[in-house]
């Protein structure tokens, strides 16, 4: 089994349509987890230096292509900048350290994390003040960023560049300014959450979409709570029409959460380190939703972000946050 599905970018590079996510997974756990999604077919690897799993990632690939069991062109390995280093000065020293430690001698997509820029504390953790909020950089450049990552492509390091958590604006921004223009747009996207003006926006650039918490992240709540927020999130498997679709396919909700982003013409990274449910995630290329199917998802637009960020409480104070959340005006 494997995702023989892409959508092609501009320039005619070509992603996978469906991916493997890796934030929230330790180096034991994404080891074990990419094993089995290798294994299982997939190819787009999505990871970001944040997520601080790149070394084990890099890893498992070198294992992999020294043995012979997948060729480099084959793969597409998409990793970000982090908001504690998306000044202008820091790009090419930043990528420099995630190409290092994913072992590889170039990337397929390179994307600017967050439109926003934070003070990070020596060990690389995010820097708080007195009252424990984020210390948010106002000097936030997208335009003097973006050249700089324009000369990741022109050197060979990447194939494409992009961004995530973008808004129609800031990238309108970078298109009125840019010499290469972004390829792709990386957001939550979900059936609570579609975006559709921004989406629409995209596909008339020719912006692909990749939607990261296609399923809801769960995770998230924990992520959450852990960091003394409570705040109800509801459970996409559990919405009735999801249900209902699903047993008409014979299929999970988690397939037919996947395959309405694939056949509205996005392409979306799932976050597993289960194997048997990253081999179901990919088992979605057997079926198609009725167009009757795909309008009945459309409309359960609720405009809910699950990750809102409240976790950074602070960063909101930053002119180039555009998130609702508890903490905002």
């Amino acid at each position: 089994m494997a995702c023989n599905k892409f959508l092609t970018f501009y320039n005619g590079e070509k992603m996978p349509v469906l991916g493997i996510g890796t934030w929230q997974a330790s180096d034991e756990e994404i080891e074990t987890a990419l094993e089995a999604a290798l294994e299982a077919g997939y190819r787009h690897i999505d990871t970001a230096l944040r997520y601080g799993n790149e070394g084990a990632i890099g890893k498992v690939l070198k294992r992999w292509l020294d043995a012979g069991k997948v060729k480099r062109e084959e793969l597409y390995i998409v990793t970000k900048l982090p908001l504690t280093l998306n000044r202008p000065h820091e790009v090419e020293s930043t990528f420099k350290k995630s190409l290092g430690l994913l072992q590889l001698d170039y990337v397929d997509l390179y994307l600017i994390h967050t439109p926003f820029t934070v003070f990070a504390n020596e060990d690389g953790s995010i820097k708080k003040d007195k009252d424990g909020l984020v210390m948010v950089d106002p000097t936030t450049d997208h335009v003097a960023t973006w050249a700089e990552m324009e000369k990741l492509v022109e050197k060979g390091w990447t194939k494409s560049v992009g961004v995530s958590n973008f808004s129609k604006e800031q990238i309108q921004r970078l298109l009125k300014n840019c010499k290469i223009r972004p390829a792709n747009l990386q957001i939550e996207h979900h059936v609570y959450l579609q975006q559709r003006d921004l989406i629409d926006f995209c596909k008339a650039e020719k912006i692909a979409v990749t939607a990261f918490s296609p399923l809801g992240t769960r995770g998230y709540v924990d992520f959450n709570i852990k960091n003394g927020i409570t705040r109800e999130v509801p459970n996409l498997m559990e919405i009735p029409e999801v249900k209902e679709i699903a047993a008409a396919h014979g299929k999970t909700p988690a397939q037919v959460l996947l395959r309405w982003i694939i056949d509205t013409g996005l392409s979306t990274i799932p976050k597993s380190t289960n194997p048997a449910r990253l081999r179901q995630n990919l088992d979605i290329f057997d079926f198609e939703l009725t167009k009757e199917e795909v309008n009945r998802l459309l409309a359960l637009d609720r405009n809910f972000r699950i990750c809102d960020l409240a976790i950074f409480r602070g960063v909101e104070r930053h002119p180039e946050f555009t998130f609702k959340n508890q903490y905002t005006n």
